[in-house]
């Protein structure tokens, strides 16, 4: 029996950047915040070296003006970079001009880096919804020609249930194709039991995950599997935020480097273009 490659991938992003620290945050302090990135990164890439996987690096434009020998580091081990925009805004609290602008820049500076196009993107918490579909339009534009921003689930922050949980062509709504790799969802009866990584992957036992991912694999399908630097950091400094929000961040980050090494036993793994490459993808274009 052929054993299923699935998607790895990583949002290049540091801990004071995410929408559950927000609160604690202001965006114009970024540049005095401890800057760790950059090490927890090349912690992945270590691992990743000694298990021989590849994986896609989705980096914002924002770290990669800082570490652009980061960036090449993670080009010459021989991963694809793709973009996550460039300063982890969600979309739909963006407008189409300030995405526009701040999409054709990160798309820029990581081209301009690695001197390769730049064809994939992941929206920042997964923020392409219903009332975000005018990005769809934009990444086709732009010159992207896949993407994985959509959630086909119920959350607060993201989400779009009713779109399919497998990769498909999809039709933006001026009409242009991307091909989109959706994050990853088990079939619990009605139910689709997000199962992709970061918060829920720190969340549930590893048993959990484990058989989640097992049984889409199991029904023919790879999986797309994300993490961030920042949850394999224990050190990383604890800010005051609700009690909420302190949880999605901070729970579970002592288990994760050991479930995700465990993970990397368990699966086989790529990038999503070498995913993509293997899949079937139907011919009909889907409007979401």
């Amino acid at each position: 029996m052929e054993v299923t490659i699935n998607a790895l991938t990583i949002d290049v992003e540091d801990y004071f950047q995410v929408a559950a620290l927000a609160e604690a945050v202001n965006r114009n302090d970024w540049s005095s915040m401890e800057y760790r990135v950059e090490a927890n990164t090349d912690r992945l890439l270590d691992l990743f070296s000694q298990r021989d996987v590849k994986a896609t690096f989705f980096t914002l434009g924002w770290v990669a003006e800082r570490s652009p020998a980061l960036i090449r580091r993670i080009q010459k081990a021989g991963h694809e970079i793709a973009s996550h925009g460039y300063s982890h805004q969600l979309v739909y609290q963006q407008t189409p001009e300030v995405f526009r602008d701040e999409t054709r820049k990160s798309k820029q500076i990581l081209e301009e880096i690695t001197g390769e196009p730049i064809t994939g993107y992941r929206a920042a918490s997964y923020s392409i919804t219903a009332q975000s579909r005018w990005a769809l339009d934009i990444l086709c534009e732009e010159g992207f020609t896949w993407d994985s921003s959509i959630f086909p689930v119920h959350h607060d922050r993201y989400g779009m249930p009713g779109t399919p949980h497998e990769p498909y062509r999809l039709k933006a709504p001026a009409g242009g194709t991307l091909i989109e790799f959706p994050l990853s969802t088990c079939p619990l009866g009605s139910y689709r039991l997000p199962i992709a990584g970061g918060g829920y992957f720190r969340l549930y036992p590893y048993w959990l995950s484990r058989w989640g991912l097992g049984r889409i694999n199991r029904a023919g399908q790879p999986f797309i599997f994300y993490l961030h630097p920042w949850e394999i950091d224990t050190g990383q400094p604890r800010l005051k935020v609700k009690p909420l929000s302190r949880f999605r961040h901070y729970n579970n980050l002592n288990k994760c480097m050991g479930r995700l090494e465990q993970l990397l036993d368990d699966f086989r793994f790529g990038s999503v273009s070498d995913v993509l490459s293997q899949t079937k993808i139907p011919a009909g274009a889907v409007v979401v």
